[in-house]
């Protein structure tokens, strides 16, 4: 269907997917209802459903372009030659850039997706274990290079998983860190571990034992 453009230049079919994002992520999807998107995109009822093709169809939309959009850019670092340091820390940045551009759409797919049935939870669901496995991917890279100790599957969600919390207390405007310096610090965390202090490191943990090394784990 032919994308038509406001005074701004965004399509109408960008404008809905913004203000749906906004609104999905300010009062929920199953919250919301279809005549108050139409209303905050200052659609009809019509207008609205000739665009969308239903409510579901739009939270897939929205979900499946911010996907793509953040495999695309992961690809990208993934493919280089960084050493796995570094490629981890880029693709901790690209992520965590991503959620403060775009906080509301990440909101959503983190917190709705489950909202979705049949082949869109499928396919949405295969797009975003394509995306985890990027990290899986970077950390098995320093796995066979002895750069890592470990890039099983709680590692991984470990790893994604705080990077991912970052949606709900980023806060771009107040600071103190850039979304890149929140990457790099987080990144420094899981590589470095610098929650333990060097002169921590070979103290006895509450037991009496000394901390215990973990074997590599592929």
């Amino acid at each position: 269907m032919p994308r038509q453009q406001d005074g701004t230049g965004e399509s109408t079919h960008e404008r809905i997917l913004r203000v749906a994002a906004e609104v999905f992520a300010r009062k929920g999807y199953h919250g919301t209802g279809v005549a108050e998107l139409g209303e905050a995109a200052g659609l009809k009822r019509g207008a609205l459903y000739y665009h969308i093709g239903s409510k579901e169809d739009l939270l897939y939309n929205l979900s499946k372009r911010h996907v793509e959009e953040a495999l695309e850019r992961g690809r990208t670092v993934v493919d280089s030659d960084l050493h796995p340091v570094d490629k981890l820390r880029a693709l901790a940045r690209e992520h965590v850039q991503t959620i403060a551009a775009r906080r509301d759409e990440v909101t959503v797919v983190m917190r709705e997706m489950h909202a979705l049935t049949g082949k869109r939870a499928r396919q949405l669901t295969k797009l975003r274990d394509e995306y985890q496995g990027l990290f899986a991917k970077v950390l098995q890279e320093g796995v066979d290079e002895g750069v890592f100790r470990a890039a099983d599957h709680v590692t991984v969600l470990g790893v994604l998983g705080m990077f991912n919390w970052t949606h709900v207390w980023l806060d771009v405007e107040k600071g103190p860190l850039t979304p890149e310096q929140v990457a790099d610090r987080l990144t420094d965390i899981v590589v470095y571990g610098e929650l333990l202090s060097p002169r921590s490191a070979n103290r006895p943990n509450r037991t009496g034992a000394r901390p215990r090394k973990v074997a590599a784990q592929r």
